[in-house]
């Protein structure tokens, strides 16, 4: 099977000949502090490997509950945050048909997804919506106290019992959790749900090939054999002794890094099939939360082309030149279809007649890429041969990978996320929380001056 390549050529030509090359020596040691567990954060490095030590049995165990689920359920809801959501929506969005709402067909349950804001308008249509509805639950929660996790869970636990009673629900909900402690963990088995547990050496933004993104997966009915196996390949590709050109997750961590060396602050991923947009999400909390810390990191941001090439393609192509564009092309599409011939013409397109509707934006995607690099704008591309499963798989251990590299390039801890949590303090205070009157009092000071 093919991998998943990675061209630098339109990024090389903004750096100093022989810049990249040069970066050689810091990628083998931050690769290697990776293999060897020294560099900062070394307690989570359990995705590393974890494609290659997945077992055919666990994955068995997956799949069945995936089934039990499936059988009993005609919605799913998922509820987590970060990356206890964004990997398991990531994958399931660029597999799904792009309108099964609409399709009618219940060959596969309706995946939905919560816990991931503190919205009461949402919260409240969902609720809605699951009326009547035989409804299952996967709550993602190392701790069980994540605010918007626990508040989710709250409401979907109470519903669920009420409309298919207690018994049921203790079969169509699942917890996927920490081995023996917290919340979630406690709840799980009072109540003997069927559990799977966070691995405690893998951060939730790594935890996609997990049970945290697997079990989503499995329930939409995708095959999470093909995505470990996609995984597993492409850690074979991207092994500790494979010189840097070969290496597309090591020559990915590279250039970004000589591209940010050279004033480059900004990198926006981009794609040009709409079922990616999701994995632009996974990506940007993968690289923000990893970089972004000690003043450090380059900025992640995504568009969705040709679309946003109607909104953000000028500022793109002629605004502050901090940027560069990481474009993911995905080779073969999964449908033919052709443009059709229009006797009268009106739009000028008579000239598109009979082509594929795919020729058409790979055109847009080189028009685009020759517009962004002659207006100052290096770019990367990666290229998949599908949008499968199986490349899919490839495509999450190579960004892991990358991150995990390029962070220790960078000389940041990749795997902690201490900025995260200041926003917690101050609404626990802002909500006199137990514990943060202090806090509280002092916020409340501010806030009157």
């Amino acid at each position: 099977m093919k991998t998943i390549q990675i061209d630098i050529t339109k990024a090389a030509q903004f750096l100093t000949p022989g810049a990249i090359e040069a970066l050689e020596p810091q990628v083998k040691a931050a690769h290697a502090s990776l293999e060897n567990g020294t560099c900062p954060g070394n307690d989570f490095l359990g995705w590393l490997h974890l494609p290659s030590s997945t077992t055919a049995d666990f994955l068995a165990d997956l799949k069945a509950t995936a089934a039990t689920l499936r059988e009993n359920c005609d919605t799913i809801v998922v509820a987590g945050i970060g990356g206890s959501y964004l990997g398991a929506r990531a994958i399931i969005e660029a597999l799904s048909n792009s309108f099964q709402w609409l399709l009618g067909e219940k060959k596969n349950p309706v995946i939905l997804f919560a816990g991931n804001n503190i919205s009461e308008d949402y919260l409240s249509e969902l609720c809605d919506y699951l009326r009547g509805r035989n409804f299952g639950v996967i709550n993602i929660s190392k701790s069980g106290t994540t605010t918007e996790t626990a508040l989710a869970f709250r409401l979907l636990k109470r519903q669920c019992e009420q409309q298919r009673g207690k018994d049921m629900a203790r079969r169509v909900i699942v917890a996927i959790t920490d081995a023996r402690r917290g919340a979630a963990r406690t709840t799980a088995d009072k109540e003997g749900y069927k559990s799977f547990v966070i691995p405690d050496n893998v951060g939730g933004r790594f935890s996609v090939l997990t049970p945290v993104g697997l079990l989503p997966i499995a329930c939409a009915g995708f095959d999470i054999d093909q995505l470990i196996a996609g995984a597993q390949d492409m850690e074979k590709a991207c092994g500790p002794d494979t010189p840097l050109a070969q290496n597309p997750a090591a020559l990915y961590a590279a250039c970004r890094n000589a591209l940010y060396a050279a004033g480059k602050k900004v990198e926006i991923l981009v794609n040009y099939q709409p079922k990616l947009h999701y994995m632009n999400e996974w990506w940007k909390q993968l690289y923000g939360e990893s970089e972004g810390k000690d003043g450090k990191g380059i900025f992640p941001a995504a568009v969705d082309f040709t679309t946003d090439l109607h909104s953000m393609g000028q500022w793109i192509q002629e605004g502050e030149r901090t940027i560069f564009e990481t474009v993911i092309s995905v080779e073969t599409p999964e449908h033919e279809l052709h443009f059709p011939d229009d006797d009268e013409n009106l739009d000028g397109l008579n000239f598109l007649a009979g082509k594929r509707i795919d020729e058409v934006n790979k055109m847009a995607e080189l028009g685009t890429q020759l517009a962004h690099v002659d207006g100052g704008v290096p770019n990367l591309r990666i290229s998949m041969p599908r949008l499968d499963a199986y490349y899919l798989g490839q495509l999450i251990y190579f960004f892991e990978l990358g991150c995990g590299i390029s962070g220790n390039i960078l000389g940041v801890n990749t795997f902690n996320q201490p900025g995260v949590e200041a926003y917690k303090r101050n609404m626990f205070a802002l909500l006199d929380k137990p514990g943060y009157e202090a806090e509280s009092k002092a916020i409340r000071a501010r806030l009157n001056q």
